[in-house]
């Protein structure tokens, strides 16, 4: 079965959606960037898989539920740590980030489907991407292809087709990077952890003042 991967980064202020900030101070980012990923590892935990692993860049916390096994992300870029995630897996690997907490169970469970795909993507508004699935993992797909640019959803894609596989494409998401993702996602999913933290840091800022 498929081995289900979150990669993130421990939600500490000042390391985890610098972005945020302003109007967020530090502090703030990162209770943001921790219901997001208490999100996403919420959904994630609901999707049938043989295993879910969290691939992460420090310490687990109280937002960490149960049945995710932890491993330390590899040194490197970006490219060189997505490429040791998978390189890690035997069979089947489905790969997301701490981005997205607007993502479900009912979409993921999509990408876990490889009778007719060698590969899922999921593409993210602004030119990356927040999901990449792989039916026979290779880490080459990965290495070299230049991350955080307008044009790193488009490199990997082509990646994919250029090696012959099947390619299944997921929905578009946006990723919270800025204050403005952060109300955008928080509007397209609000019964999520993060959007309750946004608004009640929100209604905070709106009525501080005389």
């Amino acid at each position: 079965m498929t081995t289900f991967l979150v990669i993130a980064k421990q939600p500490l202020p000042g390391r985890v959606k610098t972005r945020l900030t302003p109007p967020f101070s530090p502090e703030e980012a990162a209770s943001l960037a921790e219901a997001a990923l208490a999100d996403t590892l919420d959904a994630a935990a609901r999707v049938p898989a043989g295993r879910h692993v969290l691939v992460l860049d420090g310490a687990p916390g109280s937002w960490l539920p149960a049945g995710f096994d932890v491993v330390p992300q590899a040194a490197g870029g970006l490219d060189e740590r997505l490429a040791a995630a998978f390189s890690a897996c035997a069979g089947p690997a489905l790969l997301i980030g701490m981005d997205t907490p607007q993502v479900t169970p009912r979409l993921l469970a999509a990408a876990l489907r490889w009778e007719d795909h060698d590969a899922w993507f999921g593409p993210a508004a602004d030119g990356g991407f927040w999901g990449l699935g792989l039916a026979r993992p290779d880490p080459a797909l990965l290495l070299g292809v230049p991350m955080s640019r307008p044009d790193t959803g488009a490199v990997l894609y082509e990646r994919l087709c250029a090696a012959g596989m099947r390619v299944g494409t997921l929905p578009v998401l946006r990723d919270v990077d800025t204050a403005a993702d952060a109300r955008a996602v928080a509007a397209e999913a609000p019964g999520t952890r993060f959007a309750a933290r946004l608004a009640a840091l929100t209604a905070t800022t709106t009525g501080a003042g005389p």
